[in-house]
């Protein structure tokens, strides 16, 4: 088994009964690109998947700020080209053929020193046929600044910058004020998703707590995720949610600083790789969102819509799912019908209500033992004190 980007991926251990790690939890993909392999990836895992892209690519073709980028590195010879993603390269390589500048545009790459930020932007510079001169281990853009200036002569250079959706953060400020002379190349653009509403219902998903991760794989992706919240009236909402109880999952460092200089807490994986986003959800999201309860006899596993019980998965409505987080809220103790109707979802009916509900609950479970009666009392769960 191998992940998108080709690295082999053990597959994370099943729980009891073969219950996949992610089966109950329901994750949001933003992303435009490869959406489909990457929600593939989580499915298999048990996850339930919902697309809300947050952003649309320009064709390269068609974009004139592209082109013109592509001219000035041409006109004149480049002193050091900064490559940082592989897509963008080959991208930007593909488009300069089209113009018929492609043979151009790799000669005047080739006389310069460039460098690479990661092994997947080595090998598409390798595959083009040029040669990069330092790449780092971290696949850090700040390392490639640091770089920069401790090994470079910058006053007076010009450097080829290529973007990845918005600008490298602080390069381009640092370079300037260097006395470099910065040509940025902005290899593929974003845009707003041609139709919103996918991306609006993933929106409302995260502030009702529907989902418990969305997944980010670009900065412009993040950004566009947060202004359309606001555009909305949800900003506050979910930033709240993404604090509290939905987890943020981005591939890397310049995904994740448009949600980070909101407030808002975020996962990543060491290696910034699809895979290994998918790895590091499929460890996070159980510790974040769900619960283990061990009971009189065997473990409640709660999870986002249902619930392992003596190895099975049970999908469970959202009564019985708010009735199970309030009874393991507070494992053994007793809870009035008073202060279970409370926790019921919509508006509250008596307390006849909380006694159907608990009934449901115990026929779906298959165990009436999981959720006991205290008479005169209310309801607890039966824990191992029992």
């Amino acid at each position: 088994m191998s992940t998108a980007d080709g690295a082999a991926v053990p597959r994370p251990a099943r729980g009891a009964g073969g219950v996949e790690p992610l089966t109950g939890f329901t994750v949001g993909i933003t992303a435009a690109r490869r959406r489909e392999e990457f929600g593939a990836a989580l499915e298999r895992r048990g996850a339930t998947v919902r697309y809300g892209p947050a952003i649309r690519i320009v064709p390269l073709v068609d974009d004139a700020d592209l082109l013109a980028a592509t001219r000035a590195c041409i006109a004149e010879p480049l002193d050091l080209v900064v490559v940082t993603t592989a897509i963008g390269y080959r991208g930007w390589i593909e488009a300069a053929d089209t113009w018929g500048l492609g043979e151009s545009l790799l000669a005047a790459l080739g006389a310069a020193t460039v460098l690479a930020r990661g092994p997947k932007v080595q090998g598409a510079i390798r595959a083009s046929g040029l040669r990069e001169e330092w790449s780092p281990d971290s696949e850090s853009s700040t390392e490639v600044l640091r770089h920069l200036v401790g090994h470079h002569e910058l006053a007076g250079a010009r450097i080829a910058v290529q973007l990845h959706g918005e600008p490298v953060p602080g390069m381009l400020e640092t370079l300037v004020a260097a006395g470099a002379h910065v040509i940025e190349v902005p290899v593929y653009r974003w845009e707003p998703p041609a139709d919103v509403q996918p991306l609006r219902r993933l929106i409302a998903g995260v502030v009702d707590r529907e989902l418990q991760a969305v997944a980010f794989t670009s900065a412009p992706a993040s950004l566009n995720f947060l202004r359309t919240a606001d555009a909305d009236g949800h900003g506050p909402a979910v930033r709240e949610a993404l604090r509290t109880d939905v987890v943020a999952a981005c591939v890397g460092s310049v995904t994740a600083a448009p949600l980070e200089r909101a407030g808002v807490p975020i996962v990543q994986p060491e290696r910034f790789r699809l895979g290994a986003l998918v790895r590091e959800i499929v460890l996070q999201v159980p510790r974040r969102s769900g619960r283990t309860v061990p009971l009189a006899a065997g473990t409640l596993d709660i999870r986002g819509h249902g619930v392992v019980l003596d190895g099975r998965w049970i999908a469970l409505p959202p009564v019985g799912m708010s009735l199970l987080r309030a009874l393991s809220a507070r494992p053994g103790q007793v809870l009035t019908r008073a202060d279970l109707l409370t926790a019921l979802p919509g508006e509250s009916r008596d307390e006849h209500a909380v006694e159907v509900a608990v009934a449901r609950l115990r026929t779906l479970l298959g165990r009436p033992d999981v959720v006991r009666t205290v008479v005169k009392r209310g309801y607890r769960l039966a824990v191992p004190d029992d």
